[in-house]
């Protein structure tokens, strides 16, 4: 028997994003570091491009009132397929069983490859609950920082995952799927340009770089909303 395999592609429509610097002649004479201070500008600026770079790929809401984040949907936007309302309730490893029993079968073939992935406190949080038990193992949750695992799926604190949600701004969400199945596509290099304004006495440095997100296979991602902190 032949089979035909089913070919698809992933559409990453790459949306513009822009940051600028300006600083005035006085602030780079004045400065300790005189003419070096351009090049730590830069440095700041690549910096804080990877942060604000992860914040929308992850936050990323095109309903949002913040016109940045607005620009266009992140990753748990996207997620809605296999969602997991834990009701105001703290993390848990009820809570993480029915998040792996909502994804399909067949997208949990390789589970160790997969992540729970969440705000830092709520690691924290499910971490101190395993750390109350009176055993070698809780002890070491306590002391160390190695991963917490759950049926063999680590859980991994993602910094800029959201921790003022719900009515009481004190809930976050857990994303749960292979980070392979995340895709970031960039349309071209971060471009870094500079140019100094005569008339104004100020130097300009402008950055632009054009990404998008997707999930490769969406069905193979669940989503935990309204979990407490």
């Amino acid at each position: 028997d032949r089979a035909r395999p089913d070919l698809s592609q992933v559409e990453l429509d790459a949306k513009l994003f822009k940051a600028e610097v300006r600083l005035s002649d006085e602030v780079l004479e004045d400065s300790i570091e005189r003419g070096e201070l351009r090049q730590t500008i830069m440095e700041m600026m690549a910096e804080a491009i990877s942060r604000d770079m992860e914040e929308v790929l992850i936050n990323g809401d095109t309903l949002s009132a913040d016109p940045f984040l607005a620009v266009m949907d992140g990753a748990l936007k996207q997620a809605t397929s296999n969602v997991v309302d834990a009701g105001g309730a703290a993390i848990s490893k009820n809570l993480l069983r029915d998040m792996l029993k909502t994804i399909p079968s067949e997208h949990l073939r390789d589970k160790k490859a997969m992540r729970f992935m969440t705000s830092v406190d709520a690691d924290l949080d499910y971490r101190n609950t395993l750390a109350e038990r009176a055993t070698a193992v809780g002890d070491r949750l306590l002391e160390g920082d190695t991963p917490v695992l759950y049926s063999g799926v680590p859980l991994q604190p993602i910094p800029l995952f959201p921790e003022n949600l719900g009515a009481g701004s004190d809930q976050t969400v857990i994303l749960l799927c292979n980070p392979k199945n995340i895709h970031v596509g960039i349309w071209r290099n971060i471009r870094v340009e500079s140019a100094r304004d005569i008339s104004e006495g100020t130097l300009k440095i402008v950055a632009t770089l054009r990404f998008d997100v997707k999930f490769a296979e969406e069905p193979g991602v669940a989503k935990a909303i309204n979990v407490q902190l």
